[in-house]
C-alpha cells in the first residue's frame, strides 16, 4: 500500500499524529484470527493471540515470530497488571487468568453469582491494580473461536474485579456486546465498544464513554465515536487523549470531543492494536490474518 493510500485526513489535527513516509510493514501472515496486541518494553517483545488456531505467538525484533503459548485456551484480550505479569481473556475456559513470572497460571475471575461467565473478551487494568474486563458471548456462538454453549449470565456485562478483596462487580450491563476497553491517560473516563453489529446490521456499532468515579464505578455513559465502517473492537488511547480504534477498512483516530480526525487504512480488518517500541511510538496492528507495525508521531499512554 502507497503512502498516498495509507491515510484518510478528516481533520488537520490528524496530520501531526501521523508519519506521512511511514510505511506500513507486515511483521507476520498466516493467523485465523489475529487479536489481543500487548507490548512488553522490558523484553523488548509482542504478544498476541491467535484465538482459532488456538495459540498464543511471540514477536521479536530480530527473532520474528514464534509460538508462546499452545495450546492457549482460545485466548483474546491481553494487557500487564501493575507488576508488569501477562493478564489473559481466554474464551475457552471463559475465565481471566494472570500469568505468574514462573509462568504458573492464576485464575482472576471465571464466574459471577455462582454462574460461569459468558466468554472473557478484553481487559485493562487500572492505576490502583483494579482489573476490568469485557464479557461477551462471542466465544460460546460456536466452536470457532471457543466452545459453543448456553450463557448462564443474563447480561453481557463489563466487570471490575477489586486488587484488595478479589471481588468481582458487574460496572455496566446494558451492552449487546461490550468488546475492546481503554482508559483515558488520566484514568477518568473509560471508553467500552459495542460490537454487536458483528451479528447483526441494526445492532451498535459504537463506542461509548463513561465518567470513572472513586475508580470502581461508571457514570454518565454516552456514545462517543460511531464506527462508519465494521464494527468497534480492540482500541488504545495516546497521551494526548486520542482514541485509536480498529474498524473494517483500518483504524480510526477520534479525539477525546469525539470528532473522527483521520483513518489509517489497513488491508485487512482489524481487530486490535497496541502502541509499542521503546518509546510507544510504534502501533502494532492485529488485522484478521496478520501482525502489521506502523510508525506515527503520537505516543501510547503509559499503560502497565
Amino acid at each position: 500500500m502507497s503512502n498516498d493510500t495509507l491515510y484518510e485526513i478528516h481533520d488537520t489535527r490528524f496530520r501531526s499524529l501521523i508519519i506521512k513516509n511511514a510505511r506500513l510493514e507486515e511483521l507476520y501472515s498466516g493467523c485465523r484470527w489475529a487479536e489481543g496486541p500487548v507490548w512488553f518494553g522490558d523484553a523488548n517483545q509482542l504478544l498476541f493471540s491467535d484465538i482459532p488456531n488456538q495459540r498464543m505467538l511471540r514477536w521479536e525484533p530480530d527473532g520474528g515470530v514464534s509460538v508462546f503459548r499452545q495450546p492457549s485456551n482460545f485466548a483474546n484480550g491481553n494487557t500487564r497488571d501493575r507488576q508488569g505479569r501477562l493478564v489473559t481473556c481466554e474464551h475457552g475456559t471463559r475465565r481471566v487468568t494472570r500469568t505468574e513470572p514462573d509462568g504458573t497460571i492464576t485464575v482472576l475471575a471465571d464466574s459471577f453469582e455462582g454462574k460461569r461467565l459468558n466468554s472473557p473478551n478484553d481487559v485493562v487494568v487500572g492505576f490502583d491494580g483494579s482489573v476490568w474486563f469485557t464479557d461477551p458471548t462471542y466465544g460460546i456462538l460456536s466452536d470457532y473461536e471457543g466452545y459453543r454453549a448456553e450463557p448462564e449470565q443474563g447480561a453481557q456485562n463489563v466487570y471490575r474485579l477489586d486488587p484488595e478483596t478479589g471481588d468481582l462487580s458487574a460496572v455496566i450491563g446494558d451492552f449487546r456486546q461490550p468488546n475492546g476497553l481503554a482508559f483515558s491517560p488520566d484514568e477518568k473516563t473509560l471508553y467500552i465498544a459495542d460490537s454487536a453489529a458483528s451479528h447483526d446490521d441494526t445492532a451498535p456499532r459504537h463506542i461509548r464513554a463513561f465518567d470513572v468515579v472513586d475508580g470502581k464505578r461508571l457514570e454518565n455513559g454516552r456514545v462517543f465515536a460511531l464506527i462508519d465502517n465494521g464494527i468497534p473492537d480492540g482500541m488504545r488511547v495516546d497521551t494526548e487523549g486520542n482514541v485509536w480504534s480498529s474498524a473494517a477498512d483500518g483504524i480510526h483516530c477520534f479525539a477525546a470531543d469525539g470528532r473522527l480526525l483521520g483513518k489509517i487504512l489497513i488491508p485487512q480488518t482489524v481487530a486490535n492494536l497496541t502502541f509499542g517500541g521503546p518509546r510507544r511510538n510504534r502501533l502494532f496492528i492485529t488485522a484478521t490474518t496478520s501482525l502489521y507495525s506502523l510508525y506515527v508521531s503520537a505516543t501510547g499512554a503509559q499503560r502497565p
